[in-house]
């Protein structure tokens, strides 16, 4: 039965990958009137992305989330709030360090700045605006604030460092907010997030557990826009 589940599980995996795979192969060999390049390798890879994303997934769930979910229930056993929230930077932090999207984006940026952005400092840069955006979310959580008092002070630094930062650093950091909300810091932050609210008795688990990946990203948005003003001074 458990042999059978599994080859269940890996072809919903393949169910999602392969409509994709299939519109750009017809769209390259149809519409392009173009072969597709080595397809031996091109056939091998795919298959590789299937398990990988299959057991990707399957060790999100049974890893990430159920830890996050623990550390985020246990996290009320400490008195201190400032302690919880530092904690969460330092989660959200190392989190986002891995992320493999956001490493893509920061070396594309190097290359296309000629070494201007070095990768490893736009990477650390998100990854501290992620972790304060995760402390925010937190003190969110331990608080009872509402989203409103939170969100709009952000939007209002967003807008006066955008007019202030080089505009060439405004688009990547729009793009590093999409970025940094990849395989890893989602599933890991929002059960950290609606652990923390399943124990706290006035917080509702569907009304404050949800929107800390917002804020996380708008947190990599405000660090990218200063590093910007940074290097312009």
């Amino acid at each position: 039965m458990r042999g059978l589940e599994g080859l269940g599980a890996l072809w919903e995996t393949m169910r999602s990958i392969l409509p994709l795979t299939v519109i750009l192969a017809l769209f390259q060999i149809v519409v392009l009137r173009k072969p597709i390049d080595n397809t031996k390798e091109f056939a091998i890879g795919f298959l590789l992305s299937v398990f990988g994303l299959h057991f990707f997934l399957k060790g999100v769930s049974m890893s990430l989330l159920p830890l996050g979910d623990s550390v985020g229930k246990n996290l009320v056993v400490l008195e201190r709030k400032w302690v919880i929230v530092v904690i969460a930077f330092i989660i959200g932090y190392f989190g986002t360090l891995v992320e493999p999207a956001l490493k893509a984006l920061a070396l594309e940026v190097e290359e296309i700045s000629v070494g201007a952005i070095p990768h490893k400092v736009l990477i650390h840069t998100v990854a501290i605006g992620f972790g304060l955006g995760m402390g925010i979310g937190i003190l969110k959580i331990l608080n009872d604030i509402s989203y409103i008092k939170i969100i709009v002070p952000l939007f209002i630094i967003i807008i006066v460092l955008i007019f202030l930062a080089p505009e060439e650093f405004v688009s990547i950091a729009m793009d590093s907010a999409s970025a940094t909300t990849g395989p890893v810091n989602i599933p890991l932050n929002m059960a950290l997030a609606i652990g923390l609210t399943k124990i706290i008795d006035t917080a509702d688990p569907l009304l404050s557990g949800f929107g800390i990946v917002g804020l996380t990203s708008i947190g990599a948005v405000i660090s990218v826009l200063t590093l910007g003003i940074l290097t312009k001074i």
